[in-house]
């Protein structure tokens, strides 16, 4: 599976409309430049992908989300599932550690599929100003491990009601604004 993979943009692009009611605009595909990869870590560099996020939300004057087919860190954490500007307009979702197939399990779709829009609902929330939630089943309750992502999110929503509340008002604010 690649960027192009025409299922899995279907789906984020599905969600998000359902979700949000944002409309969605699946843009070219963007080269991770080489001064990102850490060699020795054998991963890229979260804050370089998050900044040409953020620079291409700056000239299009949109939220940019790059799904990043890279498996990523961020200073002292092994690894990211994603990141985001917090009140911003930028994020990432990194692909690479929600397949089952990096833990060393059987290649499962479905399963990949639901990981990658938990993360895109996760990092979308923080762009609306949504922190970490409390509540474990929440798709903003922060993941510590894959184990975590599967166990959250799976409300129709994927919010709690209280973030999902924190989400409407937000995305009214957006709608008005772009």
């Amino acid at each position: 599976m690649n960027l192009t993979d025409s299922n899995l943009i279907s789906a984020i692009s599905s969600e998000i409309r359902r979700i949000f009611g944002w409309n969605v605009i699946v843009s070219s595909y963007v080269d991770a430049p080489a001064e990102y990869f850490n060699r020795s870590r054998g991963q890229y560099i979260l804050e370089g992908i998050l900044g040409m996020a953020s620079r291409i939300s700056s000239e299009r004057r949109d939220i940019v989300l790059i799904v990043a087919d890279l498996d990523a860190y961020a200073g002292d954490l092994n690894f990211v599932f994603g990141q985001a500007e917090f009140n911003g307009s930028a994020a990432v979702v990194y692909l690479e550690r929600l397949r089952p197939e990096f833990y060393g399990e059987r290649g499962d779709y479905s399963l990949f599929t639901k990981r990658v829009l938990k993360e895109v609902m996760h990092e979308l929330g923080h762009v609306l100003g949504l922190g970490h939630c409390g509540n474990w089943r929440c798709v903003m309750h922060f993941s510590n491990t894959i184990m975590d992502t599967d166990r959250k999110g799976n409300y129709d929503s994927y919010y709690c009601s209280r973030c999902l509340d924190i989400i409407r008002r937000s995305s009214r604010k957006i709608a008005r604004r772009v």
